[in-house]
């Protein structure tokens, strides 16, 4: 029986996560879970945001599900103590290289996005994020000028294998949906976005029945309010994959609706809500479940191969937000376990 390691993390991240797994017991799966801690409540009971318990664990499970990790209480912290270090420390060692990040706008919900009913209604994209490199993973550090000034600085740098391994998957996802890729770098200004460019150009002929083009970041982030329709995938670096997503989700109605999984080469994956931990409304009933429920619906998918019960989550999220099932950043007033209490009406 599939193991899912369940780190809920802090903040919201328990509340959520726990509708996630009452949607996956329903569906009767023969899942084994096993909770663990991780971000700031693994640091005020242990010292460290991933303890070597919670490390092993996601090693030897089949699939990760992942909350939200962040601590106000921590923000003193040196960096490697604070929560977030805990998601990176899994991604390095798990060698989770990519983050797959859908976009689709819900029938029903075009009011709650920020843009114009039927220019969001469109949106329907995959956002490709390279997890591993980039100005995350780079040299850091601060140091003190010649001048006796402080200097922060964080060295962005990817080699061609790196680009080379997301690029393909890239090319892969938009083979399966509508046979288009933008790839969105800085060419024009960064070596590293040229040496990016260049090796997705070399990949392309790989993959002759998908329609390449380019585009640069800040044009891209202008594309997804203006016209986010005309995107099927988007393949791009850490950094600019971390702000384009966090876009799209208010494109698409809510940060609180979209899943995202963060896969090794072998399918292995961590699935979380790309949401934050939202201290402010943690233990209130109010955070939004679905993108946590859809994050285990991407589960089941990539690393379980149950399409079939993945396909029914997402059936039913969609059907519950047809009824008018709203949480409060959806203009409803459900509290997070009645989302999901609609949610399993529907299955």
């Amino acid at each position: 029986m599939p193991l899912i390691a369940l780190l809920a993390g802090d903040g919201i991240g328990p509340e959520v996560t726990a509708e996630a797994r009452r949607v996956l017991d329903a569906l009767t799966l023969d899942l084994i879970f096993e909770e663990a801690l991780v971000g700031g409540a693994a640091y005020h009971a242990t010292g460290h945001p991933l303890p070597p318990e919670t490390l092993a664990l996601a090693q030897r499970a089949d699939a990760i599900l992942f909350g939200a990790v962040g601590d106000p209480l921590c923000d003193k912290l040196e960096r490697s103590l604070r929560p977030e270090q805990a998601i990176l420390g899994l991604r390095k060692h798990l060698g989770l290289f990519a983050n797959l990040r859908p976009a689709k706008l819900f029938p029903g919900l075009e009011d709650a996005s920020a843009l114009r009913p039927e220019v969001a209604a469109a949106i329907d994209m995959v956002i490709v994020r390279e997890l591993n490199g980039d100005v995350y993973f780079g040299e850091k550090g601060m140091r003190t000028t010649v001048d006796g000034l402080r200097e922060g600085y964080d060295v962005m740098s990817y080699n061609e294998a790196e680009v080379a391994r997301i690029a393909h998957l890239g090319f892969q996802t938009a083979a399966r949906r509508g046979g288009r890729l933008c790839s969105v770098d800085k060419a024009n200004v960064l070596e590293t976005s040229q040496l990016w460019r260049d090796v997705v150009i070399e990949i392309s002929a790989h993959y002759p029945q998908v329609a390449l083009s380019h585009m640069y970041v800040d044009n891209c982030a202008m594309q997804l309010v203006r016209n986010p329709g005309q995107f099927d995938v988007i393949v791009t670096g850490n950094l600019f994959g971390d702000i384009l997503s966090d876009q799209a989700s208010m494109c698409a109605g809510s940060i609180g609706m979209l899943p995202s999984a963060s896969l090794d080469s072998a399918g292995k994956g961590l699935y979380e809500p790309i949401h934050g931990s939202a201290p402010d409304i943690a233990g209130q009933g109010r955070a939004n479940p679905c993108a946590t429920i859809l994050s285990a619906a991407m589960l089941l998918r990539h690393s379980l191969g149950m399409r079939e019960a993945a396909d029914r989550i997402e059936a039913a999220v969609g059907r519950a937000l047809a009824t008018g099932a709203r949480t409060s950043d959806l203009g409803g007033t459900l509290t997070t376990h009645a989302m999901g209490d609609a949610v399993l009406a529907q299955l």
